[in-house]
């Protein structure tokens, strides 16, 4: 089979490899489509220490093609998304029900070799069989819904309630989405204008560039009051937690599920006087069902995303276009 295979920074290889083979309580699914994200690109430069050689890759669909012994969940031929983190299921963190916040937690695509190949080996507990009749274009981003999905619950959203998304990535327009889904008025904040047209398309009420007017008064004349009752941060950089405190109202709540990689200074004082609640969200626990519930009834639109598609030999332009300011999510089709 062929695989993209990162040998050290930037050397990245299509080459031949072994197919894999399931061993007990594993499956091996033929990738039929997958998604590049941000994670992909730090390991690739080399910014993310990995070990090599290491196939990267982790947000993908497919088809089982072959099961191991005592696999139960799936059989040959199911059409699968693939939730690519699985925690070691002992430690007391897996025990109480934390099995996202897991320090032995394995992720596909990192740790071991992930999608971006024509077959992979995953533990059948990280299939999830698709709905019927959802085409892989719509399922591709399956991944990252779960991760807004677990934000939102987190943030309690209710039906009237005013809220922000800070980032207008891949991320925040799916925050956004489920944000609508629960009944809430959105706004979206970003650094730039550029994605505020496919923003208002998929349902934000308002939109606002961080340098055009103090966020302050964009919260207050959004929000009817002192500010957003609830704020989804998504873009992973100090400057994007500043923006979600200044956003939020007194006694509102902000979630973060971006992982900044500078130190992130925060005026706790405000956050103590105004008893703001700041939640971090960490990937996902049981949200896989609820995400690929929301694609198939057109709650979320995840396609809209799609800016960008390459075959697997291509997979130096499919890095190349994540860098470009016009790319939201790059595809990679793997199975033709």
């Amino acid at each position: 089979m062929k695989a993209a295979v990162l040998h050290g920074p930037r050397d990245l290889r299509v080459e031949g490899a072994r197919p894999p083979e399931p061993a007990p309580g594993e499956v091996v699914v033929r990738v039929g489509m997958a998604g590049l994200c941000g994670t992909d690109y730090r390991i690739w430069t080399g910014d993310r220490p990995v070990g090599y050689p290491l196939v990267l890759g982790h947000e993908f669909v497919g088809q089982v093609s072959a099961t191991g012994r005592d696999v139960t969940r799936v059989r040959a031929g199911d059409r699968v998304a693939i939730e690519p983190n699985y925690s070691c299921g002992a430690c007391p963190l897996c025990r109480e029900g934390n099995r996202n916040l897991c320090l032995a937690r394995t992720a596909v695509g990192i740790d071991v070799d992930g999608c971006f190949a024509e077959a992979v080996r995953v533990p059948e507990r990280c299939c999830w069989p698709v709905p019927a009749g959802v085409p892989d274009d719509d399922l591709l981003i399956t991944e990252p819904l779960a991760v807004v999905v677990r934000a939102v619950a987190r943030a309690a959203v209710t039906v009237g309630e005013s809220a922000a998304v800070v980032g207008a990535g891949s991320l925040g327009l799916l925050a956004l989405q489920v944000l609508r889904g629960r009944g809430a008025r959105v706004l979206v904040v970003s650094r730039t204008a550029r994605r505020f047209p496919l923003a208002r398309e998929l349902g934000a009420e308002a939109t606002h560039a961080v340098a055009d007017a103090p966020l302050e008064v964009t919260a207050r004349t959004f929000s009817g009051r002192e500010g957003v009752d609830v704020v989804i941060e998504t873009a992973g950089t100090a400057e994007a937690v500043a923006h979600a405190l200044t956003l939020v109202r007194p006694g509102g709540r902000v979630v973060l599920t971006g992982l900044p990689h500078e130190p992130t200074p925060v005026a706790f004082f405000s956050v103590v006087r105004r008893e703001v609640t700041l939640t971090g969200s960490m990937i996902y626990q049981d949200e896989f069902p609820e995400a690929m519930r929301l694609i198939a009834a057109g709650t979320v639109r995840t396609r809209a995303l799609i800016t960008h598609r390459f075959a697997l030999d291509a997979i130096g332009a499919a890095f190349a276009a994540h860098e470009r300011a016009d790319s939201i999510k790059v595809a990679v089709q793997v199975k033709e």
